[in-house]
């Protein structure tokens, strides 16, 4: 099983960290998503594009790579 990393900037509040969790776990060929305020620890088999397209389609205003 593939772990993605991605970085994040900008998180600042509890509330972002959630919807970030959400939005990864809803995707297909995730199996875990361990979130904070400054990355993402991903199991799975989606692809990285995915899963940084999924956190920006939030509009949170922050920075992902």
């Amino acid at each position: 099983m593939a772990v993605q990393s991605l970085s994040f900037q900008g998180v600042t509040t509890a509330e972002q960290v959630n919807k970030i969790t959400t939005a990864l776990m809803m995707l297909d060929g995730v199996d875990s998503a361990e979130v904070g305020r400054y990355g993402a620890e991903v199991e799975g088999r989606a692809k990285r594009d995915t899963l940084i397209k999924a956190v920006e389609k939030l509009n949170l205003r922050i920075k992902v790579s």
